[in-house]
């Protein structure tokens, strides 16, 4: 019967876990983390009492200390990146040839200057390029 112990708490944690999906607070995962902590140290043969207190109290640890973190991280505000370096990846159409000397693209609803990353290409309206870098005003691009 020693044996059963551990598949109890195992299969208690499952259950625990999967029907946090339905919930969304993280009240069931943290008692299925309890759960799951009971099992690993049911593996080494303690009495069920103890198994018990071990499953009250890891339960209430992971309750009190592991979900008021995991919640924060889940519901802090996203940041927005509005810098020019957030453009940098984008994609962006040539709208004025890109020599040399310079040229414009457009992307990210704007008109940008834009120079090649390589200083001998050149590319030519129409032309879907890779923003490469933002320097200062400038987009520094390139063609895949």
């Amino acid at each position: 019967m020693a044996a059963m112990g551990p598949l109890i708490w195992f299969a208690a944690a499952a259950v625990l876990a999967i029907l946090e999906v339905f919930v969304g607070e993280m009240t069931l995962l943290m008692i299925a983390a309890g759960a799951l902590t009971t099992a690993g140290f049911s593996l080494i043969g303690i009495p069920p009492a103890a198994e018990v207190a071990i499953f009250a109290a890891s339960s209430a640890a992971f309750w009190f200390f592991l979900r008021p973190y995991l919640r924060r991280r889940l519901e802090s505000p996203k940041t927005y990146d509005e810098s020019p370096r957030a453009l940098v990846g984008s994609r962006a159409e040539v709208v004025e040839e890109i020599t040399p000397v310079g040229g414009q693209v457009r992307f990210d609803g704007s008109i940008w200057s834009a120079r090649a990353l390589d200083p001998g290409e050149t590319y030519t309206v129409g032309d879907v390029v890779t923003v490469s870098a933002i320097d200062g005003p400038v987009a520094v691009v390139w063609k895949d």
